[in-house]
């Protein structure tokens, strides 16, 4: 077998369908609302209650809520992509499933390569928002604060700040990859009761926050481009679409439902509709909050590990500060623990399918848990969380979620012209508009939107280059270990 020939070898939609249908290994329990509330539950998290405000002070000033239309529009078209194949493959695994189905091994493994580095680099995020709110919650509650250098990591931007680590987020990392070795099971249920308390506390945001919203807030509602103190531009178109890079963090959320494909009782019906059910629910909440944030109190106030606890501590509003607060560590929490379980099914996917050595998908003797992927994933996590700012953290995160659309967007043109004859229980309505407008938004939100300004094109937002950099230097160490062990050791290079 030639080269070409083994690294395109892919599972076929059949065998998959198959075992879809014949699957013992979970029990199918979840209907549509719960599975609306899986994804709810995944993408409401560090987005709402840190970026919106926080870009909003750093980049975009009250035009955050354009970011975040902008974020939507990309995000949307991955969702409809994403709709029909959940439709069509219902198998656990999400895009790294799919990904085996049309594109072949090699692309299959970089997805799953990318979904490992993206999940745990979520887990970090959410964790260090998680602090945020913790900490604001120790001064409000009991008057303690921990010392400065143990309050957050070193942030480049501001070197004079004394913050060293973030002993919090590092803690609750390591915290939740323990819950999770010794079978703690988050049941649709309980899933649901923590969505409820999040929606609840978004909710109540806005409610009261539309009371003290000041219209003379949002003016001028794109700022005038300015410099920063590292010499980046912010504000201005530029600075709008700058942060619709970091906040496409918020837009994404709902493939972790797809990963509870053998665990719904019509995922061929109830999938798709979940995952577009939770994308427009997240996204309405987005756009309310950010207009709310931003007419409550001037945007530079807003640039705070909590903002959404720093507008209403701006305004002596200390009863709701509060309740949201507890809102926002119960529902990053379940953030937390959905998707470094995510990680850690993804990382036991590519070794049960020999991709990775066997080693990483023995299950504990006694808890019957993939303990070894998680204990690596809570320490990676916990060490990311307390050296890396936020910033850097979330934009590591969506360059992984970009190309991982990319491909997604790509792959479900691919089989509509390989295989038209497959059914399909969802369709993406005009995907030969969608599907191409999913990939070109993810590439500009990666390497910038092209612009006139100063008389010539030129490319402004984007991610930084040394994401990018970090980004290739991932893969490349990915496409090492393919090449030197995937390849001869998969599942269908044996033949099972």
């Amino acid at each position: 077998m030639g080269l070409f020939a083994e690294i395109t070898r892919h599972k076929s939609v059949e065998r998959l369908q198959a075992v879809a249908g014949g699957s013992r290994d979970f029990r199918r329990v979840l209907g549509v609302w719960q599975l609306t509330a899986i994804g709810i539950g995944a993408i409401i998290g560090v987005g709402i209650f840190v970026l919106a405000g926080q870009q909003a002070a750093i980049n975009a000033g009250p035009a955050v809520t354009i970011s975040f239309i902008v974020a939507g529009i990309g995000s949307a078209c991955a969702a409809l992509s994403y709709a029909e194949f959940s439709g069509m493959i219902p198998v656990t695994g999400s895009a790294y499933t799919y990904g085996y189905a049309v594109l072949g091994e090699l692309l299959a493994w970089i997805i799953g390569w990318d979904l490992i580095l993206e999940y745990a680099l979520i887990v970090a995020v959410v964790a260090i928002g998680w602090s945020g709110y913790v900490q604001a919650l120790l001064a409000q509650l009991f008057g303690v604060h921990l010392p400065v250098w143990l309050q957050g990591a070193y942030d480049p931007a501001n070197p004079g700040s004394g913050k060293v680590f973030d002993v919090i987020s590092a803690g609750i990392s390591l915290v939740i990859a323990w819950m999770l070795t010794i079978k703690t099971e988050w049941g649709a249920r309980a899933n649901t009761v923590i969505v409820v308390i999040k929606v609840i506390g978004v909710a109540l945001v806005i409610a009261v926050g539309a009371f003290y919203v000041n219209p003379a807030n949002w003016h001028p509602f794109v700022p005038a481009l300015a410099k920063g103190a590292n010499g980046a531009s912010h504000f201005g178109w530029g600075g709008v679409l700058a942060a619709s890079s970091i906040v496409f963090f918020a837009c994404f959320g709902y493939d972790t439902l797809t990963t509870a494909a053998e665990e719904s009782r019509n995922p061929q019906r109830d999938l798709p509709r979940a995952v577009l059910l939770s994308l427009a629910i997240s996204m309405a909440l987005y756009l309310a909050v950010s207009l709310v944030l931003t007419g409550m109190v001037p945007y530079p106030e807003l640039n705070s590990p909590a903002p959404v606890d720093a507008a209403f501590k701006a305004l002596h509003l200390d009863w709701v500060r509060g309740i949201i607060n507890i809102a926002a560590v119960a529902g990053l929490t379940s953030v937390l623990f959905a998707f470094m379980l995510g990680a850690a099914r993804i990382w036991f996917a590519l070794s049960r399918d020999g991709l990775l050595p066997r080693w990483f998908s023995r299950v504990h003797p006694r808890y019957g848990t993939p303990y070894r992927p998680t204990a690596i994933l809570g320490v990676f996590s916990a060490l990311v969380a307390g050296f890396l700012p936020i910033n850097e953290v979330a934009e590591l995160v969506n360059i992984g979620t970009l190309s991982a659309f990319i491909v997604i967007c790509l792959a479900v043109l691919v089989l509509r012209v390989r295989r038209p004859d497959v059914p399909r229980t969802f369709r993406s309505p005009a995907l030969w508009l969608v599907a191409p407008v999913g990939m070109l938004f993810s590439l500009f939100l990666i390497i910038g939107w092209p612009w006139w300004q100063g008389g010539h094109l030129a490319l402004i937002g984007g991610l930084k280059s040394i994401t990018i950099w970090r980004f290739v230097v991932w893969l490349v160490i990915g496409l090492l270990l393919y090449f030197s062990y995937g390849i001869r050791h998969s599942a269908l290079a044996r033949g099972e």
